[in-house]
């Protein structure tokens, strides 16, 4: 049998950071679903910003709530008014003080929870998952990525049995996904449909090439 190691926890402590950094004792199954709920809430409110990851703080009295988006713009909104309504709303939600910190991922293409979720919208928009990955793949690697693996699983095409297909291309060296220094991060998305059962798409091991500054 294959041996599954999740990529993020694989790397924390050394490459990778805790999504919720905030120690408790009694209160921690508390904590813990407020913190899923939290992440839950801000992913249906915020469907059409690009978040990519939501990483949560937890001060006295306080909860701090950075999120990470290709669309900044939409999750501020004019003035600033939308990211304080909905600072207003998670305070609601969690009956503490809150504070929202938006961060802009620079290059949507490069990051994997983002390239995941476009190839889930247009698997539910019937868009041939051929195309959808290969678009995917070839976009990555016109931004600098080293390598790129794109998983389908499913009853892809509205075929009778599920399967798997996936699509791998590398560029300059090797997809390193077992090593801890890599900078492999990785997404997994699940698009369900009435007629046609789920879409299971994942994305392994999106390492970025940094590029050097003269």
């Amino acid at each position: 049998m294959g041996q599954k190691t999740n990529p993020i926890g694989f790397r924390l402590g050394i490459t990778k950071q805790w999504r919720s950094r905030w120690y408790a004792n009694r209160d921690f199954p508390q904590l813990l679903k407020e913190d899923a709920l939290l992440r839950k809430y801000l992913k249906t409110r915020l469907g059409h910003a690009a978040i990519s990851d939501i990483h949560i703080e937890r001060k006295p009295g306080k909860v701090v709530v950075t999120i990470h988006t290709g669309r900044p713009g939409v999750v501020i909104g004019k003035k600033g008014a939308e990211v304080d309504k909905l600072r207003d709303e998670l305070a609601q939600l969690t009956g503490k003080e809150v504070g929202i910190n938006v961060e802009e991922i620079k290059r949507p293409e490069l990051d994997s929870q983002l390239v995941a979720d476009n190839i889930a919208n247009q698997l539910s928009q019937r868009i041939s998952f051929r195309r959808a990955m290969k678009r995917a793949v070839q976009s990555a690697m016109r931004m600098g990525a080293q390598g790129i693996k794109v998983k389908a699983g499913g009853r892809l095409g509205g075929a009778e049995i599920a399967r798997v297909e996936g699509e791998i291309k590398k560029c300059q060296g090797k997809l390193a996904s077992e090593t801890f220094v890599a900078n492999a991060p990785a997404a997994v998305v699940e698009q369900e449909r009435a007629r046609l059962a789920d879409w299971n798409v994942q994305l392994q091991g999106l390492q970025i090439q940094r590029a050097k500054l003269g």
